[in-house]
């Protein structure tokens, strides 16, 4: 087998730090791997092994890193999952969904056999009428209220036509639940960490959750073993806000989604909200991912449940579960 040498998108985010931690430790099977941000990493925070180099994905001198090191696997990570404040709807299209079109590109020109692509649940939006569980083949409608969520919708496109036009560029693409971890830090887990823990009356809201060292376990077994297709990432079972409250102590309050709305369309201009009346949407349609294809073609069972994953997520921040409520 010739040399193969990856390069990672993304690598000073949440999942790509992970990722490179793990191909430091274990990189059987790859020559290179090139950990790429548009952030540079400190050079007390680099494992010993691993090429860095500061990148913008939306750069046109992307194909020549790939082709300086022969790359012939890109893990392409890099997105803005929580945005910063400030940041312009014209800035996040630009890194999520014309940053992929350029890798893309640049995958092409250099010659790159594989493209594996973290994509999301969002993909398939928070709707009403989403079937329960979601499988690989149901409609990717995303949400033009939610960025992160359109954009996702938007890059899978972008691959679906790439894999029709393409077919030379192999594609793996995980569309993962919610990433849970002893670290993670994000606009859904600060849901969790507020004093009470909103529902909306009438809503189950549902969450799966995928532990992020499944997550970093999945895209490796899939960069070794050179895989294609397209899987969701989700731990067996669901938990609903009822069950996070319970799990941690804390107070459960359904309100109707007219008075969520009505609220949150009050308090975000005045910048009390980092949310706005689209939330709405977001708690009470959570999109609930069948892993069954992932188990079953992709060989790969999750090692923590969708419980677990938020014990063990809990257990990292707080300690000791509370008593009951």
């Amino acid at each position: 087998m010739p040399p193969r040498a990856l390069l990672i998108t993304g690598a000073a985010g949440y999942i790509g730090r992970q990722l490179v931690t793990a191909l430091a430790s274990d990189r059987r099977g790859l020559d290179v791997v090139v950990a790429t941000d548009v952030r540079e990493v400190p050079a007390s925070e680099r494992p010993a092994g691993i090429e860095y180099r500061t990148a913008d994905i939306r750069d046109a001198g992307l194909v020549d890193l790939l082709q300086t090191y022969r790359i012939d696997t890109v893990a392409h990570l890099a997105a803005i999952v929580t945005p910063r404040k400030g940041d312009s709807p014209e800035l996040l299209y630009s890194v999520d969904v014309l940053g992929t079109e350029n890798v893309l590109a640049a995958c092409l020109a250099a010659g790159v056999r594989q493209l594996v692509v973290t994509s999301s649940g969002a993909a398939y939006g928070y709707h009403a009428d989403n079937p329960s569980p979601l499988r690989e083949t149901d409609a990717l409608r995303g949400n033009d209220a939610f960025a992160y969520s359109r954009h996702k919708r938007l890059v899978e496109e972008l691959l679906a036509r790439h894999r029709r036009e393409h077919p030379e560029l192999g594609q793996l693409i995980f569309r993962p639940g919610a990433i849970l971890g002893d670290a993670v830090s994000n606009q859904i887990t600060d849901l969790f960490e507020k004093p009470v823990l909103l529902g909306v009356r009438g809503a189950d809201s549902p969450y799966v959750f995928i532990w992020d060292q499944d997550v970093v376990a999945c895209i490796i077994k899939g960069i070794r073993e050179e895989r294609t297709g397209i899987y969701n990432l989700a731990g067996d079972g669901v938990m609903t806000v009822k069950d996070l409250a319970r799990y941690t102590g804390k107070r459960y309050v359904a309100l109707p989604s007219f008075l969520i709305r009505g609220a949150l369309r009050l308090l975000q201009p005045l910048g009390l909200s980092q949310y706005g009346p689209e939330q709405v949407d977001f708690l009470r349609y959570r999109p609930v991912l069948s892993n069954e294809k992932l188990k079953s073609e992709f060989g790969y069972v999750p090692r923590l449940t969708t419980r677990e994953v938020f014990e063990r997520y809990w257990r990292s921040r707080h300690g000791e579960r509370p008593e009951p409520r």
